[in-house]
């Protein structure tokens, strides 16, 4: 009998190696080198002689661009308008979405509330839990008031089992929950290894593209936070959503990082009641109101999160340090954006801020990243530097340059549209937006093109530019 020949594959990134390593060559990740079985990859017989040649009947031949027929995507409306604008306008027959968290953060419960809600259209959905039993599944339906006769529920984790009941029920959406848990009895390793993860992914794959089948699988998340198992996971899927949000928040965000039929850059916010998760169709107000007036290091930017302005409140708390090294913490901001500024502050503005512990937040758990919020930022650490306190009617947009200077940004009428609606009195803007564009007359907007004119007008004049 021949010996079976093993490697050893590493569970986050997939190298592969002969031998046993602590620390993997590809991710330097350390123990996580794992041993499987080697699968022959030599084709089967009659395989190469199944290959045609372009001459022959029935082979696929090269095309011209021009003359291949293009056209939109069709699409199913998942009835939750959050959800369609994050996956480009609804769900694609044919697609394959992974969707990822942390523990707890309500995947399962989204999911399942799209399935029912799909299933009250007369589509037949398929929910298969590799993690929960049955009447496990069925509590959380009935806590969340879902009775419907179309949804059909698979507690199986059986590749093979899981592809027969696909193909002789042939619904419109299938749901996996997990892919970690998923096993093909051909792969030794143990599920959720990357060799599991990859082959499993695959014929999902396989099954969406040759049945027109909707598939959304659930992912498990590192504690770096990222997609646990092989990059090629990513790679592999039509779409990549992360669903994000504070365990002590009651708001959840859906975010696309890639996305095969849409935009890659919009949100769709939720918020987690007893009953599921309700959407939230007015996020800036829901993000402000909790909002105190009248204390210095708050100040609120509009921002753009895809085809949709919101904003939110930026906090900022400096106070002298008691260590050698002051502190930089940032929640839901870019750290190193924290530090660009606040060296900027010090060396075109003259402010002491080397011996001041900074904390900055975004309220309400929302991560922005663009860089409009620059002059909001600039001016929370400001105020509570000086402990003045800001206009509470105000908003503040603008890119902060290494010089000091404001740029430009994009779609600044959405923004100051936004403001208006919300009952904002001024908004404070870079001058170069102001060329070639009328402002509302129910908004005052001030245009500035150096961060000490910002600074000047939104504090008023209480403290003059020598004396920061």
């Amino acid at each position: 009998m021949a010996k079976q020949k093993t490697k050893f594959v590493c569970q986050e990134c997939g190298y592969e190696s002969r031998k046993w390593m602590g620390r993997c060559p590809g991710c330097q990740a350390w123990n996580t080198m794992v041993e499987e079985l080697e699968t022959s990859s030599k084709p089967k017989k009659g395989a190469v002689a199944a290959a045609r040649s372009f001459g022959e009947p029935g082979a696929r031949k090269p095309q011209s661009i021009t003359k291949v027929t293009g056209g939109e995507e069709p699409r199913i409306d998942t009835s939750l308008p959050e959800l369609n604008r994050v996956l480009g306008g609804g769900m694609v027959p044919g697609s394959l979405v992974l969707v990822g968290g942390d523990p707890g953060i309500g995947k399962s419960t989204l999911l399942l509330q799209a399935s029912a809600l799909l299933a009250s259209k007369y589509h037949n959905v398929l929910y298969i839990s590799g993690e929960e039993s049955l009447k496990q599944t069925k509590l959380r339906a009935d806590r969340m008031n879902i009775n419907e006769e179309s949804l059909y529920l698979l507690a199986e984790t059986n590749m093979a089992l899981i592809e027969r009941a696909i193909e002789e029920m042939s619904p419109s959406l299938v749901v996996i929950d997990s892919i970690q848990t998923v096993h093909h009895d051909d792969i030794t390793s143990a599920p959720g290894s990357v060799a599991q993860v990859r082959e499993s992914t695959s014929m999902f794959m396989k099954l969406a593209k040759s049945r027109g089948i909707a598939i959304f699988i659930v992912g498990h998340v590192t504690k770096q936070g990222s997609i646990a198992g092989p990059k090629m996971l990513e790679h592999m899927v039509d779409s990549v959503l992360y669903f994000e949000g504070e365990r002590h928040h009651t708001y959840r965000i859906l975010r696309a990082v890639k996305n095969r039929f849409g935009s890659t850059n919009e949100i769709g916010i939720f918020e987690m009641k007893e009953y599921g998760l309700q959407e939230v169709k007015n996020p800036s107000e829901i993000f402000l109101e909790d909002r105190t007036k009248g204390t210095s290091g708050s100040i609120v930017v509009a921002s753009i999160e895809g085809t949709r302005p919101v904003l939110v409140e930026v906090q900022a708390l400096i106070a002298p340090t008691s260590y050698a090294n002051p502190r930089r913490t940032a929640t839901g901001i870019d750290h190193n954006r924290i530090a660009l500024l606040m060296a900027v502050l010090e060396k075109r503005l003259g402010m002491l801020l080397q011996n001041q512990d900074a904390y900055l937040n975004v309220a309400g758990g929302v991560k922005l990243d663009e860089p409009a919020i620059d002059l909001g930022l600039a001016v929370s650490i400001a105020s509570s530097f000086r402990n003045y306190t800001t206009d509470p009617g105000d908003v503040v947009i603008g890119e902060v340059g290494l010089t000091g200077e404001i740029r430009r940004v994009a779609r600044i009428e959405e923004r100051i549209q936004e403001a208006a609606k919300l009952g904002f009195t001024r908004a404070i803007i870079p001058a170069k937006n102001l060329e070639g564009w009328t402002p509302p007359g129910e908004i005052k907007v001030i245009g500035v093109t150096e961060l000490e004119e910002a600074l000047e007008v939104v504090l008023q004049g209480r403290v003059a530019p020598d004396n920061w």
